[in-house]
């Protein structure tokens, strides 16, 4: 009983380790030492979004070996079997939507016209406590590797 509840958890933690920091303060390694360009834009406007959490095979495969085992304790012969197979796409079912769920990150879409030309754009990323946007701030948009974040 013990295994199964140390697994759980440990799947647990991989769901919790496939979530990347989207937020405009956070960097990943490849980004690190390499050039940015810079525009400045003044935000137009702010609204809350939801950024979508992942969807691999690791909720899926998880969940439906926990299932699967849970499932296998259940009855004897061709009934223990039988639950298996339930067990196994039913868990299957709940780990992917377990891993979604997990992931899912509160963002902010901020609305920005830039002072360079004047036009108009949107980015997204994930929402970031230590960094509000507020109408009228004076911003800066930094693109590094195709990458785009939005920061004071």
């Amino acid at each position: 009983m013990w295994k199964k509840i140390l697994f759980t958890l440990v799947v647990l933690g991989l769901f919790q380790g496939c979530a990347s920091n989207l937020s405009g303060s956070s960097y990943s390694r490849d980004e690190a030492r390499k050039i940015q360009t810079v525009e400045y834009a003044t935000v137009e406007g702010v609204r809350p979004v939801i950024i979508e959490g992942t969807k691999t095979q690791i909720g899926t495969a998880s969940g439906a070996i926990i299932g699967g085992v849970a499932g296998s304790t259940v009855g004897e012969g061709a009934g223990s079997d039988i639950m298996t197979a339930v067990g196994g796409v039913v868990g299957g079912l709940a780990g992917a939507a377990a891993e979604e769920g997990l992931t899912r990150r509160q963002g902010i879409e901020i609305t920005l016209r830039k002072e360079k030309d004047g036009q108009i754009i949107s980015v997204v990323q994930q929402a970031d406590p230590k960094e509000t946007f507020q109408l009228g701030d004076r911003v800066r948009i930094l693109r590094v590797g195709g990458q785009v974040r939005v920061a004071h």
